[in-house]
């Protein structure tokens, strides 16, 4: 821990974890092992929860706070810190501090995104030496969403979101609504009624203006109102989508003015702020200080 930039890391340094949106999910088939072949585009938002992280020297991984009331063995900041430390025999442990803004079960990636910074963070502060790829091999067995959090850049993703190609895309300003119920992404991926036979698409067909959809709002929709309610409502300003299996909406604005002027008049029933679209994430900005 000599290092002078661990130093600053350290001394009450927030590490973010921002959300992102699914600009787009299609589902182009199954595979034998029951794993849903994607395709989607992942764009960050500079809207984050923030961890703080102190290194210990006797090899416990604590958390100091649990706001999400998840047991530690299924907390994926506690997963991910034990996967780095077993990746790497690190004898090093960690006090982690999680400050939470993502909505829960809002398909932000709220999950995944801290996982991601705890990879990252911990790669630096334990001085682990672990490249990116290496860091994304890792965060796959933790969830098919952390390499994108890990890599840090806007992406086109396949696979079941793991094979990832950078994108360039405008970085509008969001209104983000989230209805209050809570989705399981598992309960939706199960759907009998899921429509998994897209056509596949390239990246090229996305940025040229190919119909794009995101496949798993009707049956979203159908298992929690709330969510068809909040999306009618945004529709009326735009082409407003779910993101992930929800239970998050959003519609891009020109400017923020105009993203503000919406978001004063969302019904107080439901959760809604303004982020601006990352295509270069916060994480990514603050391990490369």
């Amino acid at each position: 821990m000599t290092d002078s930039n661990t130093g600053a890391f350290t001394s009450g340094f927030g590490w973010p974890a921002p959300a992102k949106l699914n600009l787009f999910l299609h589902i182009t088939g199954r595979r034998s092992d029951g794993y849903h072949q994607l395709q989607t585009v992942f764009q960050f938002l500079d809207y984050c929860d923030r961890l703080y992280f102190t290194p210990r020297g006797d090899a416990q991984i604590q958390r100091l706070n649990n706001p999400a009331n998840i047991d530690a063995d299924h907390d994926l900041v506690v997963r991910a810190a034990r996967a780095i430390q077993r990746a790497s025999g690190c004898p090093l442990g960690a006090d982690i501090r999680i400050e939470k803004h993502i909505p829960l079960g809002g398909g932000l990636g709220g999950g995944s995104s801290n996982a991601a910074t705890t990879l990252v963070a911990l790669n630096r502060l334990w001085n682990t030496g672990f490249t990116p790829d290496e860091l994304a091999a890792i965060g796959v067995g933790l969830g098919a969403d952390v390499p994108v959090f890990v890599r840090g850049v806007a992406a086109w993703a396949e696979g079941v979101g793991e094979r990832l190609s950078r994108l360039d895309l405008p970085e509008p300003w969001y209104v983000i609504i989230v209805p209050p119920v809570l989705v399981s992404t598992a309960e939706i991926y199960a759907a009998p009624e899921l429509q998994r036979n897209c056509p596949p698409i390239s990246a090229e067909d996305f940025l040229n203006g190919h119909v794009t959809h995101n496949v798993l709002e009707p049956v979203t929709i159908a298992r929690h109102p709330p969510v068809g309610d909040a999306l009618q409502w945004l529709r009326q300003f735009g082409d407003a989508r779910m993101s992930g299996s929800g239970a998050a909406v959003f519609l891009a604005c020109a400017d923020r003015e105009g993203a503000d002027e919406i978001a004063d008049r969302v019904p107080s029933r439901w959760v809604r702020f303004v982020a601006r679209g990352c295509n270069r994430s916060p994480l990514r900005s603050a391990a490369s200080r």
